[in-house]
């Protein structure tokens, strides 16, 4: 049994003896023969049984007090590496410092032998994770739910400048922190008939009986809480095949035939986000999202009944939110468990379904609101089939009952979408099964009103609510930026730590303060020159530190308009070249982030972005003024340290699309300052922030949503008139990026000048107005770094924890004490 008690020597006595014990009984090294992954496996372990006696207080304490149960499904939860996270939870950080100092180890060595989770692969995922992390700490029980990805999302390498997918091999040495469960398994349905048979109700009774079946296998992870306040479970699901081998097969001779079933099973916790291009890849993810929202629905239910008995108490004692749209069809499971399992009737088990589930939307894309053609369900679906027809009937019925015969209403909130082909649209679904449908910052829940939702929303005008996101300040803030913390607490107070949403607000006066800005810009010099070492370990890329560090970091997406970052590099670039005379200021351009296998346009400006870096770094007649710098396989272990040494903030999607971001959220608690358009959570920051603080250009979404017909001769109309961006557009296009390929980028930037779909074109010349301005406050370094500690200061309203108690307060129906300070949207 670990001890926390005892003198500080004795704690650190403990921790190593500790170490020592996992090293030669656990791992089955000695010190003289261990290598790095040995000694972070033996820190881990050590670490991990204090977080299990925390943990199996915690599940006792919940169990006795029955108390109210949150379910949170994701297909993602980016969770990143754990060894800090939960070192620093415990109390405990200083203590393994010190324990393996006096062992002749480097505890930041060790660290970076911990692989990064290959769980998620942007903002929805760490989003998830943030969430759980601030469940736990405000002592809420907690479960999250998703899928054991053994190879995650893919690895990122760069070559010759294109992205190239490889396996993630996270797993290849085991993970500490996990707990596999073999005992916690279910069966997955797949295919088969439904038979119809007795009455409930006098409604035929249906049975499923499917023609495959898999196994869901369940692994835990603890999630721990600040100063240990609590621990939650993170399960995640594991596919197998019902035999691992079929031996009668093998043994005819059949040896691929064998394990067919094995393979296919598998196939589903394999990849995160396989390619849909084709239908194989479009069954392969409805068979992913179905398996763990079955899997977890099963989970949870048989926990409920095993603790209270009655099936009819569901709402009353659990609470289960869905991640996006991904988790959906947990609307037709929910209701198809109690029907069919449960032996509820129609209504009833609705009225139960929907009191339960709340769904949270995050995107406004509608590309992204799943859809799966009606022909699929009912071949892999088929009882969830008839269950959403069911639903969608009594759906139609109850609105004509109120007088609607509106035939384009009718069609438009309809779960079946009939124009382009019969599909199921999941969004409507979501929408329908759940008493709570919240966006994600006030800006995106407006617009999810007024875009997506807007027939459903007039016809249920109470059910859209907001709740903007926030990023847990023990991770993105302590943990990242210990130097700057350690300054913070001196000035505002040890409870700054505790309570950062209020505490932060105190720092307001040392703006005004020279020697603490002087501090604080001494912070950020660190940072840089830890990332600029980075950079040039991987790169072999020589950063200045002076520079102003301008960070884009982000999955590749057009709507996020790297594209325009980058038509910016190029005119700064010619601007550098054509007029010396102008006392240019040194920035640094650094990009990183994935774009989706199948998605080539974003794989093209990967390609670019690194054309243009080896152009720009390779001219001796920029002087060093400029350098362009893209980091491969961008994860949260490399954000935890560009996010510290950013300057500037890139948020510049096109306005009405960003749901909210996060990512804003961590560079301004660091203190960088902020260039972006008002979209997103941009526009909270802005009112809490203030705008003189941050570099606010571009359309706003009524101006977009005007500019949204603009024909290829306007587009071209508003190039001819932008000198700078005509030029930058031409030098593109005529190969001066890529002489070795000079029309690589001819469709790339015809396509733009075409249909400017995301109006790369039509903010450039707002953009580079706005720059001009960074450049003119960092010459002023008073200012500068006044407008750097506001940031910081003044975004503790972003806290998860904030969030999660609105989530508790407003939607699970789950008291929590807090405060809405400063709230933006009033």
């Amino acid at each position: 049994m670990p001890s926390d008690t005892g003198s500080p020597v004795d704690q650190v006595d403990a921790f190593k003896n500790s170490i020592l014990a996992k090293l030669k009984y656990a791992v089955g090294k000695d010190p003289q023969n261990a290598f790095g992954h040995d000694w972070f496996e033996a820190v881990a372990l050590a670490a991990r049984d204090h977080v299990v006696d925390e943990w199996e207080e915690a599940s006792a304490h919940v169990k006795g007090k029955k108390r109210k149960r949150v379910y949170y499904l994701s297909l993602e939860f980016l969770i990143g590496r754990l060894l800090v996270d939960n070192l620093s939870n415990l109390g405990l950080l200083d203590v393994a410092r010190q324990a393996l100092a006096e062992l002749g180890v480097d505890f930041e060595a060790v660290r970076g032998w911990e692989p990064d989770a290959a769980l998620g692969n942007g903002g929805l995922g760490r989003l998830a994770a943030c969430f759980m992390e601030s469940m736990a700490t405000l002592n809420l029980a907690a479960h999250g739910y998703g899928i054991r990805y053994e190879h995650g999302l893919f690895r990122q390498v760069i070559v010759d400048g294109w992205q190239q997918e490889h396996t993630e091999t996270w797993l290849d040495f085991g993970n500490p922190w996990e707990f596999e469960r073999p005992e916690v398994s279910y069966s997955i349905g797949f295919g088969g008939s439904v038979a119809s048979h007795g009455n409930i109700d006098e409604v035929p009774h249906q049975t499923w009986q499917p023609a495959e079946t898999i196994r869901a296998i369940a692994y835990d992870t603890p999630v721990v809480g600040w100063r240990r306040s609590s621990v939650n479970t993170l399960r995640l699901w594991r596919a197998r095949a019902e035999e691992d081998l079929q031996l009668e097969r093998f043994n005819a001779g059949d040896h691929f035939g064998a394990v067919a079933d094995v393979v296919r099973a598998e196939s589903i916790s394999r990849v995160l986000y396989p390619a849909d291009s084709t239908e194989a890849g479009q069954e392969l993810r409805l068979r992913q999202e179905f398996f763990f929202v079955s899997a977890s629905l099963q989970d949870l239910l048989k926990r409920h009944m095993d603790l209270h008995g009655d099936i009819r108490l569901l709402p009353m004692e659990v609470a289960i939110q869905l991640n996006d749209t991904h988790p959906s069809i947990a609307v037709a499971e929910l209701m198809r468990l109690l029907v069919d399992e449960h032996r509820l009737s129609w209504f009833e088990a609705w009225e139960l379904t929907v009191a339960t589930l709340a769904y949270t939307n995050h995107t406004l894309l509608p590309e992204a609101l799943e859809s799966w053609a009606v022909s699929l369900m009912e071949r892999l679906l088929p009882r969830h089939m008839q269950i959403i027809y069911l639903i969608n009937a009594y759906h139609i019925d109850s609105l004509r009952a109120r007088d609607i015969h509106d035939f384009d209403l009718l069609r438009g909130v309809s779960l079946i979408e009939e124009d382009h082909g019969r599909r199921v649209r999941m969004g409507n679904l979501a929408f329908l099964g759940s008493h709570s449908v919240n966006g994600v910052s006030a800006l995106h829940t407006e617009l999810m009103r007024k875009t997506v939702f807007s027939d459903l929303h007039g016809l249920y005008p109470e059910r859209i609510n907001n709740k903007t996101n926030g990023v847990t300040f023990r991770r993105w803030l302590f943990q990242v930026n210990p130097q700057l913390t350690e300054l913070l607490v001196d000035a505002a107070g040890p409870d700054l730590l505790d309570a950062p949403e209020t505490a932060l607000h105190r720092i307001e006066p040392f703006a005004e303060k020279a020697t603490f800005r002087k501090h604080f810009a001494a912070c950020r010099q660190h940072n840089k020159e830890v990332l600029a070492r980075l950079v040039y370990e991987r790169l072999g890329i020589t950063l200045d530190t002076q520079a102003i560090f301008d960070v884009q970091v982000k999955r590749i997406h057009e709507y996020k308009r790297q594209l325009l970052n980058l038509l910016h590099t190029v005119a700064l670039y010619q601007a550098i070249r054509n007029d010396p005379a102008t006392d240019w200021v040194p920035r640094v351009k650094i990009f990183a982030g994935k774009a989706a296998a199948s998605y080539q346009q974003a794989k093209m400006i990967v390609k670019l972005a690194n054309d243009i870096s080896r152009t720009i770094n390779d001219d001796p007649t920029v002087r060093g003024l400029l350098k362009v710098v893209f980091l491969p396989n961008y994860n949260v272990s490399l954000a935890e340290v560009i996010i510290p040494a950013a300057d500037l903030s890139e948020q510049i999607s096109t306005a009405g699309l960003e749901a909210s971001g996060t990512s804003n959220m961590k560079f301004a608690l660091n203190g960088a300052l902020t260039i972006g358009t008002l979209d997103g959570a941009n526009v909270e920051m802005c009112k809490l922030i203030g705008a003189e603080n941050m570099f606010i250009f571009g359309m706003t979404v009524q101006e977009v949503e005007a500019r949204k017909h603009a024909s290829e001769a306007d587009t071209l109309a508003l190039v001819a008139g932008s000198g700078r961006l005509s030029s930058a557009l031409e030098a593109i296009r005529n190969g001066v990026f890529s002489p070795d390929d000079p029309n690589r980028y001819v469709a790339l930037v015809d396509g733009l000048l075409r249909h400017d779909r995301f109006h790369v074109c039509a903010d450039f010349d707002a953009y580079w107005a706005a720059q001009r301005k960074v450049d003119a406050l960092w010459q002023t370094p008073t200012k500068w770094w006044r407008s750097a500690v506001l940031n910081t200061a003044r975004t503790g309203w972003f806290s998860s924890d904030r969030t999660i108690r609105e989530y508790a307060n407003d939607i699970w129906g789950i008291a929590q004490p807090g405060t809405d300070h400063q709230n933006p949207t009033g």
